[in-house]
């Protein structure tokens, strides 16, 4: 398989080894059935510029969860992966390479909850998360996004808030990266009005000493 396969959103990179994630639908691969989304990993093959040991290890039959990859973990024995639901919701979901066993991890803390930068710990993540907007009482979902920071334990509650953009009226934070020591994030600032992706520069925020 040649490095041009295309792929839905980016792809999970590996910070150990030439592997990567990335999700398809039918968007990008047309032998796919309509709203069906499945995820493969493979390893990089730089001398021959191709994909080898490439296997399909989750898939979704449906638009109930249309799938995106997004970080390698715990040694990259795991994944993590965003399940984009009907309606406008998301959800965080991590997944066991070697046993197949998914979890979700977000549970019901928000409506949309897209998973985002792993920390070096492998046992947080960054989360975008419309939760601020679900406690205020009403949410236009990833429009009414920041930055929440999940331990990825299975409960969905240790949820602690890193930024506060939504607070104020039009703003949102979105796309958050930890640094490989744990102690920046980056991030971009956004506006509600904003389809998803869309920033207005990079922002740095210490996240320890």
């Amino acid at each position: 398989m040649r490095l041009g396969q295309k792929m839905s959103e980016g792809a999970a990179v590996s910070k150990r080894a030439l592997r990567i994630a990335f999700a398809e639908t039918a968007g990008q691969n047309p032998e796919l059935a309509p709203r069906r989304s499945r995820i493969w990993a493979a390893e990089v093959d730089v001398e021959n510029a191709q994909l080898k040991n490439r296997r399909v290890v989750v898939e979704s039959p449906d638009d109930s969860c249309t799938l995106e990859a997004q970080d390698f973990f715990d040694n990259d024995r795991k994944l993590t992966y965003t399940c984009y639901e009907r309606g406008g919701g998301a959800s965080v979901w991590t997944l066991d390479l070697a046993s197949g066993q998914r979890v979700n991890q977000s549970q019901a803390i928000g409506s949309y909850n897209e998973v985002e930068g792993i920390f070096p710990d492998g046992v947080h993540t960054c989360v975008e998360s419309d939760r601020q907007a679900v406690l205020r009482g009403k949410t236009e979902k990833f429009r009414d996004i920041d930055i929440w920071k999940l331990r990825l334990d299975g409960t969905g509650k240790s949820f602690e808030r890193l930024t506060f953009f939504n607070d104020y009226e039009g703003w949102k934070a979105s796309n958050p990266v930890v640094s490989t020591d744990g102690r920046y994030m980056a991030f971009q600032a956004a506006k509600t009005a904003d389809e998803a992706g869309v920033g207005y520069g990079i922002l740095l925020k210490r996240l320890g000493k």
